[in-house]
């Protein structure tokens, strides 16, 4: 049997199970609000809530059961392999919004309708380029950020960074932005790749104290999805203080198996390497609140 090493204890020990949508709600509107980054929620694929700043994020939200183009009443795409752990309607209302490129199971309108049309809109959407049309009415303002620009809301420092991956929703649209992005508050720093093959792109930001990667979809789109271990080359080059992995598990996009990508992480997490602190893997249960106190 491998052993791995004790910083991988977190992710190995048995989690806690999903809370309930109300529970959710509940459980994350009572966090205490302590400066710089405090909590992550994973909703499953590439949707997480983030409490940063004192400020709830809420990264490309996809609680869909399809995901796909829309035709004669009907959606046609990839199905969840198990059902989503809230609506968007029963989660706490984000300040703010997070959309990394156009592609369906990124850019889910159904979930992005039921967030504007909820009591609370005053929520803000931030998008990558030329795909604010995209994006349903309703939220308190729409802006879309081009690779290399920032934007600051509340105290919170954005800046929109260049993947290695594509952002057209359809064949013909090559024209959309597709972003990563770089968030920043009370000294807490954080970084959502979106969806990226290898790159450099990440390695001079400094170190990060979470890394949302995606580590599925690979095979054989290793063009455009990064691999496992090229996704912890990435994480342990900036060298973030810990990662959650995403984009595994909720939708089947490739050959891989399903649980595939999150063995891989592991062994790969396991080889030694020439650092000092190698980064603590989150391998959180859709629905379940981390703490992640970094002040």
């Amino acid at each position: 049997m491998r052993r791995y090493p004790a910083s991988l204890s977190r992710s190995l020990r048995e989690t806690p199970p999903p809370l309930a949508a109300d529970q959710l709600a509940e459980s994350w509107r009572q966090l205490a609000l302590p400066s710089g980054l405090s909590a992550a929620c994973w909703l499953g694929h590439c949707s997480v809530m983030l409490r940063l700043g004192g400020l709830t994020i809420l990264t490309d939200p996809v609680l869909s059961h399809v995901v796909g183009p829309r035709l004669a009443g009907r959606t046609f795409g990839a199905h969840r392999l198990s059902p989503a752990v809230a609506s968007a309607g029963s989660l706490p209302s984000p300040d703010l919004v997070l959309i990394s490129h156009a592609h369906y199971d990124h850019l889910d309108r159904p979930t992005l309708a039921a967030l504007a049309g909820s009591p609370a809109s005053q929520t803000r959407v931030i998008t990558a380029r030329r795909t604010s049309r995209l994006i349903p009415r309703g939220f308190s303002s729409i802006s879309e950020l081009h690779w290399g620009s920032t934007i600051e809301v509340q105290g919170l420092r954005i800046t929109a960074l260049r993947p290695k991956h594509w952002g057209a929703r359809h064949i013909w649209d090559v024209h959309r932005g597709y972003n990563s992005y770089l968030l920043e508050a009370d000294g807490s720093r954080v970084l959502f790749a979106g969806d990226t093959a290898m790159t450099s792109a990440f390695d001079s930001l400094g170190p990060i104290d979470l890394a949302i990667f995606g580590i599925a979809a690979y095979d054989p789109w290793i063009h455009a999805h990064a691999n496992p271990e090229q996704v912890w080359s990435m994480a342990t080059s900036m060298p973030a203080r810990a990662l959650l992995p995403v984009h595994h598990s909720t939708f089947n996009l490739s050959n891989e198996p399903p649980d595939e990508p999150v063995r891989r992480l592991l062994e790969a997490a396991a080889a030694p390497l020439p650092l000092p602190q190698a980064p603590r893997i989150i391998l959180a249960s859709p629905g379940e609140i981390v703490p992640l106190a970094t002040t």
